[in-house]
């Protein structure tokens, strides 16, 4: 079946057509290491791809480089912040094991990794006809920039799925009060042989006490905290990038397996972008 984890089907494919089976597995906690390890292969071996592609305009040194360190990238951002996605859930109210964390963003880094390789042949095109560095190291950056968000909003409808399925498992079920049997005499007119009978009445019982009621996880507190989390995980990302750059290969540069840290991401891109606007 389709919510089952198929043999001889791509993950990705999986993850794109039957996104609400995904959600099932999630929450039902069943076959999860399977599917964080298929996941992780398919997200490596994307990512190393497009990696390739990136360090290309330098080196086959580089481009090996790059095949390396851009899954390497993704996987240390997602350990580093996991913990914090983790405690943040535990501290709302929200029940998210760390095995359901994990593959929660696994997802969102699965559909970001294997979208980014879907674009690996317009970079290359880019890089063979173009020849400006700073066009493609922009356009890659927009590249990834727009396959992460793709990427996060698989992460925010999985947990929105999680919080909605813990809503209704908590909440407290409706149940009718029980009929309480009342005898009574049965008046004139009853049975011929005159033996004496009675009438069994139903009547309501008188309600009973309310059961305590567990406070429903506060949904908008969490999904809050989740956008915020994305933000710091943007933010983690970009800094352990810039800690672990080159993946572009600046071809007027020789090879290098790592640069001194100067600078930062953001001031980069701004002068790439001033260089693309002067002609440079």
């Amino acid at each position: 079946m389709a919510q089952q984890t198929g043999n001889g089907l791509l993950v990705i494919e999986r993850l794109l057509r039957d996104r609400e089976g995904v959600w099932q597995q999630i929450i039902d906690e069943r076959d999860l290491s399977g599917l964080t390890g298929q996941m992780l292969a398919s997200s490596a071996v994307s990512l190393g791809l497009y990696g390739a592609v990136l360090g290309a305009s330098n080196s086959w040194a580089q481009a090996l480089s790059s095949t390396v360190k851009l899954p390497l990238l993704f996987l240390a951002t997602l350990a580093i912040c996991l913990p914090t996605l983790y405690l943040f859930n535990l501290v709302f109210g929200a029940k998210l094991s760390m095995m359901q964390a994990v593959t929660l963003i696994l997802v969102s880094v699965t559909v970001t990794s294997v979208l980014t390789l879907a674009f690996a042949p317009i970079s290359l095109f880019f890089l063979i006809s173009a020849h400006n560095y700073s066009f493609f190291k922009l356009l890659n950056v927009g590249i990834l920039a727009l396959t992460a968000i793709v990427g996060l909003r698989f992460l925010t409808a999985g947990m929105r799925a999680l919080n909605e399925h813990q809503e209704l498992r908590d909440a407290p079920a409706l149940v009718a009060p029980p009929a309480a049997e009342e005898v009574v005499p049965v008046p004139n007119g009853g049975p011929a042989d005159g033996q004496s009978a009675v009438a069994v009445l139903i009547a309501p019982a008188a309600p009973a006490a309310p059961a305590p009621v567990r406070p429903l996880p506060p949904k908008s507190s969490s999904m809050s905290l989740l956008y915020i989390w994305i933000l710091l995980f943007g933010f983690v990302g970009t800094q352990l990038g810039w800690t672990l750059r080159p993946f572009f290969g600046d071809p007027g540069r020789p090879f290098a397996l790592f640069r001194h840290i100067e600078g930062t991401f953001y001031a980069d891109i701004l002068h790439t972008i001033g260089r693309i606007l002067t002609g440079g």
